[in-house]
């Protein structure tokens, strides 16, 4: 027949409790004792019952172990404690940069579409809300860039209409050289310059 196992608990009936109470004691003093017998371990027990009596066990002294406890704990204390303190603040450090990197990185899979399968009805508004905010700022930000670009090609046109526009001038006046007789190094000078300057806009060879 199988011990049935005990449930861990207050035992509320009085007697029983102290029945239990004195068992476990012994067993507990019982054990103490083959620790430090098989081990050679110093070991001191104090137990109070629930009326206040004091049970007591040790493998020497129990004020002798208590004293070496408290000397234990006196040189603990005298130790530096700063390098323990920078190692708990690296750590709490490190922990929160380790949450603030989860996070962010949840917020940036949202942000594409990913992992929305816990959010609720409010969050993903908000989140809707966060992308059209992004979305619109992105619009904006592609129009200035259309209209740098056109005010630019603007600008090269009108400088090539202005140029376009000295080169005309300079073969009319040499045309108009050349009827009154003068020599044709002039026209022959503004012509190829003419054919250069058009030949570069055009992308061909210069002309010789």
């Amino acid at each position: 027949m199988t011990r049935q196992k005990i449930q861990i608990k207050k035992i509320d009936n009085i007697a029983a409790r102290q029945v239990t109470f004195s068992k476990r004691r012994r067993g507990l003093f019982k054990k103490a004792l083959e620790l430090s017998t098989l081990c050679d371990a110093e070991i001191a027990l104090i137990v109070f019952s629930n009326t206040g009596k004091l049970f007591e066990y040790s493998s020497t002294s129990t004020r002798l172990v208590i004293e070496r406890r408290n000397l234990q704990s006196e040189r603990i204390d005298r130790l530096d404690p700063i390098p323990y303190l920078e190692q708990q603040l690296q750590s709490s450090t490190c922990a929160m940069l380790s949450k603030e990197i989860a996070e962010k990185t949840r917020e940036l899979r949202r942000l594409r579409g990913e992992e929305l399968q816990g959010l609720d009805l409010e969050e993903l508004k908000e989140l809707e809300k966060l992308l059209e905010g992004g979305l619109n700022r992105v619009s904006q930000t592609k129009d200035e860039r259309f209209f740098k670009e056109i005010n630019a090609l603007k600008m090269k046109g009108a400088e090539l209409m202005e140029e376009n526009q000295q080169l005309k001038e300079k073969m009319e006046n040499s045309s108009h050289a050349a009827e009154q007789g003068q020599p044709s190094e002039t026209t022959g000078h503004a012509w190829r310059t003419f054919s250069y300057d058009f030949s570069l806009r055009l992308g061909l060879p210069s002309p010789n």
